[in-house]
């Protein structure tokens, strides 16, 4: 197995947390990853290694987190440079997913989350 990473990038909504929460369970109930982590403050966070590990979350932990104001991981209004414009941040993300094992990456947001998962 490997390990995924999520993260939340953008505006709160009433489900960004349930999300990861979601994620997290599911991940328990199908073991399909070794660990679950959490990008703390969307992308901009990642390419700084700032990653929890939310595997081992107690249910009470989880609750509290999916009703938990705001976004839970920390957003982010950063946007990717196009490859052409600036490969070291897709570099750095690389290096930093092939040192954690991370072979999936789920970003919770809108209209600009959707736009960094296209570039990725």
């Amino acid at each position: 197995m490997a390990n995924c990473i999520i993260a939340q990038s953008g505006g709160p909504t009433s489900v960004i947390n349930a999300s990861v929460v979601g994620l997290v369970k599911a991940n328990k109930e199908h073991k399909l990853y070794d660990k679950v982590f959490g990008g703390i403050n969307g992308i901009e966070g990642i390419l700084s290694e700032k990653l929890i590990d939310l595997t081992n979350a107690s249910e009470e932990e989880l609750e509290i987190f999916k009703f938990t104001p705001s976004s839970g991981l920390g957003s982010c209004r950063y946007k990717l440079r196009s490859y052409e414009t600036d490969e070291e941040e897709y570099k750095r993300l690389i290096e930093i997913c092939t040192r954690n094992d991370i072979k999936s990456f789920f970003y919770i947001g809108g209209n600009d989350s959707m736009d960094t998962i296209a570039k990725l």
